[in-house]
């Protein structure tokens, strides 16, 4: 009888092993704006702990793939899964996948006009699930902690990445989105965001970065897909593109 159980017991453990799914999950995803058929069935995976660099040229679908995991209301998910952590996220809303653990970092930072910064990160800690407290991000962004009582809005673009990246880390944050985090930032400021990234990278923060700086998000990256009007037409690892010369130039222009 005991033979009988202990056979039972690892048969079922490798059915569960083997229907297990990745941290981060990505099945036939198709997404529009309007009628326009923007993502076209991206399918990509992501486990725990990684960093992917999410590449293309301009016009490639890049940013409207991470607006899709993270189910805001545009592009419109017709077809396809999102799993995070064995969570549907396809069947949310974008509230409810920050609920859940997606945080997006979006280009244009979104920092709450009339907030100052401590209050743009307090407010985003209402919600239930908290990360990070607000003295960690001030260790690790000592110029917010300069800023703390100064409004949000009039901070420069470099500090308003740092608080938008920072009131991401202080809610319940699994798996982190950034949207070009180096737009328009002088290269000083692209170095002290790096850095930050970096440490995030060496604390285990599941993240997905979308940047035009291809070779920067690869030096950073484990893992790279890149994708061609809508579809993926590269996934391999970080390393693979900065080898590959060929396929830097000719989906990515460098």
């Amino acid at each position: 009888m005991n033979a009988m159980n202990t056979e039972t017991d690892i048969t079922n453990s490798a059915s569960a092993a083997s229907t297990e799914r990745p941290f981060f999950q990505v099945k036939n995803v198709h997404a529009y704006y309007g009628e326009s058929y923007i993502v076209q069935g991206v399918s990509m995976d992501l486990p725990k702990g990684e960093i992917m660099a999410l590449l293309g040229r301009n016009g490639a679908g890049k940013t409207s793939t991470l607006r899709s995991f993270a189910r805001t209301d545009d592009p419109q998910l017709k077809q396809g899964e999102i799993w995070l952590d064995g969570q549907p996220l396809h069947q949310m809303r974008s509230h409810e996948a920050a609920l859940a653990g997606l945080q997006l970092v979006p280009e244009d930072r979104r920092i709450i006009q009339g907030l100052t910064v401590e209050e743009n990160m307090t407010l985003a800690q209402v919600a239930p699930g908290h990360g990070w407290a607000i003295e960690q991000v001030y260790e690790r962004f000592p110029r917010l902690a300069e800023r703390r009582n100064q409004e949000g809005v009039t901070l420069s673009g470099g500090e308003q990445q740092m608080l938008a990246i920072g009131r991401a880390l202080v809610r319940d944050v699994k798996l982190l989105l950034l949207d070009e985090p180096y737009e328009g930032l002088a290269p000083v400021i692209v170095q002290e965001i790096e850095k930050i990234l970096q440490e995030i990278k060496l604390l285990g923060i599941t993240t997905i970065i979308v940047e035009q700086n291809a070779v920067a998000a690869l030096r950073l990256a484990d893992r790279a897909v890149i994708l061609d009007t809508g579809e993926v037409a590269f996934t391999g690892t970080a390393q693979e593109v900065l080898d590959n010369e060929e396929l830097r130039h000719e989906y990515l222009a460098i």
